[in-house]
């Protein structure tokens, strides 16, 4: 039997020279394999002091806070250097953290803002598919997952929303995302990649 690797959320048989322990790397789209890049906007005057409160942030998330429960089960920031299934061994090197005003920031700002809206999107079609085509007694049994469309849709947090607030809060709608871009004097995104 040919020994198999997982490769795009399926098992294929290994080529020769393509080691089972290398991560995939993906920059498209933000969630792979149960990872996700996902991005704390957070008010700082340097880079270090960003890292430090978007660090904050990714506990909050993962639930190391004692009044926060867990989103997501780990975080990995873009500094650490030690991990090879997560952070940049799986998604290449990102910014640990910059200025939304720079180009790197504004990229990173983007990137978070236009999958949250793919994400939105996405469950949106499977609700309204839901609505169109399955009945009451249907949805209510969550037929093709349609109840966990419709709580995606609705979600404060967690995989379908890829931008937080210093709070951990999720940015869930545009206006939400300009306010905050407009109150801000010195507004630094931080990556991490997260499992959940």
């Amino acid at each position: 039997m040919p020994r198999m690797v997982f490769v795009r959320r399926r098992w294929v048989p290994a080529q020769n020279g393509v080691s089972e322990r290398r991560a995939p790397m993906r920059r498209r789209f933000e969630v792979f394999e149960m990872h996700m890049v996902i991005y704390a906007l957070i008010e700082a005057s340097t880079e270090d002091e960003a890292l430090s409160t978007g660090t904050a942030v990714f506990e909050r998330l993962v639930g190391a806070d004692p009044y926060a429960c867990a989103v997501f089960d780990y975080f990995v920031t873009f500094d650490d250097e030690d991990t090879t299934v997560a952070g940049k061994a799986r998604w290449g090197d990102l910014p640990i953290a910059a200025a939304v005003d720079s180009e790197k920031g504004q990229e990173l700002l983007d990137r978070g803002w236009e999958a949250t809206k793919a994400e939105f999107e996405r469950n949106l079609d499977k609700v309204r598919e839901a609505l169109d085509e399955l009945s009451s007694e249907e949805i209510m049994r969550d037929e093709n997952l349609a109840r966990h469309a419709f709580h995606q849709v609705g979600a404060y947090d967690g995989p379908t929303i890829f931008l937080y607030n210093e709070h951990a809060n999720g940015i869930r709608h545009r206006e939400q995302l300009d306010r905050l871009l407009a109150e801000s004097e010195e507004l630094w995104i931080v990556p991490a990649d997260v499992h959940f």
